[in-house]
């Protein structure tokens, strides 16, 4: 799952950033660029991901996953009761989670890299992304954490006929929470998760560029 995840990023990432270069018609990527593109790739990324955030939530909710026996009975139960739309309840939270994290994410890896000294070889280049990936995470991580635990909330909402959800969409669900429970509830969770997305940012990374090195040269291009 984290593997299609990442794959999507990246791709949609490398996609966007072919549309917008052309758009503005620029040769290279350039700061602005890199967080419009990362804003792109995230939205694109968040209509792959949100049925399977939904269902892993309701699965993962001790009140309500009495409900359901694994997975499949999970989607079926969901579909069925709540209508097939309801798997992408909470696209607007997801989508901005996503948008802010890429954008946060690609934008400083460009920046970082920028300031970086040019790396020499591969130990260099290994380096280098390390450094911008982890950067990238972490930042990322603190713009989206609140999108994070408000989406949790919104996907965790039954939808019953006649009732409009307490926590119905991101922007208004976040003013409740912190109106409710103090601005320090929308970071509920953020030291575990800065400490794996932060140094996971980094070697996620690594690892997407020594696949495309790996590519390349089974292509015969230039690394």
């Amino acid at each position: 799952m984290l593997m299609s995840h990442s794959a999507t990023k990246f791709a949609a990432n490398d996609e966007w950033g072919k549309v917008w270069r052309n758009v503005f018609g620029v040769a290279k990527m350039n700061q602005s660029l890199s967080i419009l593109t990362g804003a792109s790739a995230g939205a694109t990324e968040a209509f792959v991901v949100v049925p399977f955030e939904l269902v892993k939530i309701r699965l993962q909710d001790k009140a309500q996953a009495a409900k359901y026996n694994g997975l499949l009975d999970a989607v079926k139960k969901i579909v069925i009761q709540e209508g097939p739309l309801t798997l992408y309840q909470g696209l607007e939270s997801t989508m901005w989670r996503h948008v802010l994290w890429n954008a946060g994410y690609f934008g400083c890896i460009f920046q970082v890299k920028a300031l970086l000294p040019a790396s020499k070889d591969k130990k260099g280049q290994v380096l280098n992304d390390l450094a911008s990936g982890a950067v990238g995470g972490t930042v990322g991580t603190i713009l989206n954490t609140p999108m994070d635990v408000v989406k949790s909330r919104i996907q965790n909402s039954p939808k019953i006929k006649g009732q409009v959800p307490k926590y119905n969409w991101a922007w208004g669900a976040i003013g409740t929470v912190a109106k409710e429970e103090g601005f320090g509830a929308l970071y509920k969770g953020f030291l575990p998760k800065v400490l794996r997305l932060g140094p996971g940012g980094g070697i996620l990374l690594v690892v997407f560029t020594g696949m495309m090195d790996f590519f390349r040269t089974l292509r015969g291009d230039q690394v």
